[in-house]
């Protein structure tokens, strides 16, 4: 009696060990596979499946049978071929001849002493081809369904061919039962918690996406930087992860560590959400709600109408008709045309605008229009500066608002409670605009307060920029030319000169051209002719 009291007690222990272990296991197919192992071990069982309800089947997850040699932990415990299993026929009347369906449908575990010589109902045919073609001999089967805290039957837990201390193949006792059910009761509640912890962690993840989604249709002209960005994030932190460079030998990445940054990535722009979309969208340097320079064409229209009339004046004049009052003198339609055609191409804005033309607006700005009696500036102050605007096509007013995502990312991440694994996500998504030497926004962090994975980010942001067709301002510059920018990036401090060389040793910038660039930019690269490139 004493021995079956140290055995019962032992069993106890194993259960609470086993219980402990589902409660600390965080993947869901390690999880089942402790679930079985741990089973087949409190019962003495040498063999044992575990079956997943989903909708009106149940699904075949994992296996073990310890004298055919088949490891639950192993690819062979992971049935491929074996097809899920109806809970109802075609007629829809529940299906009860075999055990594992009639244990969810009776909710209660059924325990078979001998299957070759079970009770009536019951269809072994299966079972019994499985033994001759495999040489084993399923005698005891203990088919427990798995009830969750809400009494919801999650799956079903059978174990076959319970053994006694002689390894001899026995039936299942009442006491092993037990302990089998309290075993898959506390298995149903792990399961269902790590579950609700997969489709909670996968709600956010599409949340997340929802929300950079939400950016990218914002503007037809950054549509896709949210989704591209995340993808260039990682290449470059796998490649940084896997480098041997000095100064990247401490800098590995876990699972963890992996959909943290991913996460960063995907929420990098999230304040653009507070940006204007005629800001975000301004693919001309006029562009407000609409694009002035229709507002100034129509301004020569009126001038060339005027020249028009005083032609047509001049010529009354030589017929000797009397034209009347006489107006200005007439300007020249070819000077007007080639004006107005100089301010379109101003207006589209590009890399760089020379003084020259900058002057030349100014010049343009002193001509006035009649309108209602009155002389009016051909261009209003506002115009004129838009239309001189150097570089691109944004006002530092409008730059400032657009810089201000950064800040609006920052602010609104900082404020969700993030859980510990995800903790770093606003430092690394404020980041990507920041310098190494101190010089960047909107914090003015240098290389060594700024995180390896925030560097990586910076890194990404810009290339993705750089290489974009959908921009308003400029197409999108050949993989050689982007290279060349950002090698004089690197040398201006702008960005992290080792990361950089990891970019371009790994042909970290080729994997992603490959992807998502046009064939027309991924043109040849001469990486040793990259300024401060070290290989």
């Amino acid at each position: 009696m004493s021995g079956d009291k140290s055995r019962l007690l032992e069993r106890m222990a194993r259960l609470n060990r086993i219980g402990i272990a589902l409660s600390a296991e965080r993947d869901t197919r390690r999880l089942l596979q402790t679930i079985l192992e741990g089973a087949m071990d409190l019962v003495g069982a040498d063999a044992g499946t575990i079956y997943t309800l989903e909708g009106d089947r149940l699904n075949f997850e994992v296996m073990g049978n310890r004298s055919l040699g088949i490891d639950v932990w192993s690819e062979a415990a992971r049935p491929t071929t074996f097809e899920p299993i109806a809970l109802h026929d075609a007629e829809g009347r529940p299906v009860e001849s075999l055990v594992v369906t009639s244990a969810v449908h009776r909710r209660r575990t059924i325990n078979i002493p001998d299957v070759y010589h079970a009770p009536e109902g019951y269809d072994f045919s299966g079972t019994h081809r499985f033994d001759e073609q495999s040489g084993y001999q399923t005698r005891s089967l203990l088919a427990i369904p798995m009830l969750n805290h809400e009494n919801d039957i999650i799956g079903v837990l059978q174990l076959i061919n319970a053994t006694n201390e002689q390894g001899q193949v026995v039936a299942f006792a009442p006491e092993l039962q037990q302990l089998a059910e309290s075993l898959a009761s506390q298995a149903a509640v792990a399961l269902t918690n790590r579950r609700l912890i997969d489709e909670l962690n996968a709600l956010f993840d599409s949340f997340v996406r929802l929300i950079a989604t939400a950016i990218d249709e914002k503007s037809p002209y950054t549509g896709g930087h949210c989704r591209r960005v995340p993808e260039l994030t990682m290449m470059l932190a796998e490649a940084a992860a896997r480098s041997d460079h000095p100064a990247l030998k401490d800098f590995h990445m876990d699972e963890a560590d992996r959909h943290e940054l991913s996460v960063a990535a995907w929420l990098h722009d999230c304040g653009k959400i507070t940006t204007p979309e005629w800001v975000m969208d301004k693919a001309t340097k006029l562009q407000t709600i609409h694009d002035r320079i229709h507002e100034v064409e129509l301004r020569y229209e009126l001038l060339q109408r005027d020249a028009e009339i005083e032609r047509l004046r001049a010529r009354l004049v030589e017929a000797g008709v009397d034209p009347g009052p006489e107006g200005a003198l007439p300007e020249q339609a070819a000077v007007l045309k080639e004006e107005l055609e100089f301010l379109r191409k101003a207006n589209i804005g590009g890399e760089f605008m020379d003084e020259g033309d900058q002057q030349r607006v100014q010049e343009i700005a002193r001509r006035t229009i009649r309108v209602n009696g009155e002389e009016r500036p051909l261009l209003d102050e506002d115009e004129v500066k838009n239309l001189c605007i150097p570089k691109g096509t944004l006002t530092p007013e409008e730059r400032e608002v657009i810089n201000n995502h950064i800040v609006a990312t920052i602010k609104m991440l900082e404020s969700l409670p993030f859980p510990k694994h995800l903790a770093r996500v606003p430092e690394y998504a404020g980041g990507h605009h920041e310098r190494m030497d101190g010089r960047g926004y909107p914090r003015g962090l240098t290389r060594e307060q700024m995180s390896i994975p925030a560097r990586v980010m910076a890194i990404a942001d810009i290339f993705e920029a750089l290489t974009a067709r959908d921009r308003p301002y400029k197409p999108g510059k050949k993989l050689s030319e982007c290279l060349q920018i950002m090698g004089r990036m690197k040398l201006d401090q702008h960005i992290d000169p080792d990361l950089f060389d990891v970019f371009v040793r790994e042909k970290v910038y080729l994997e992603y051209a490959r992807q998502f660039l046009e064939p027309e930019q991924i043109d040849e690269v001469d990486e040793a002719a990259i300024p401060g490139y070290t290989p």
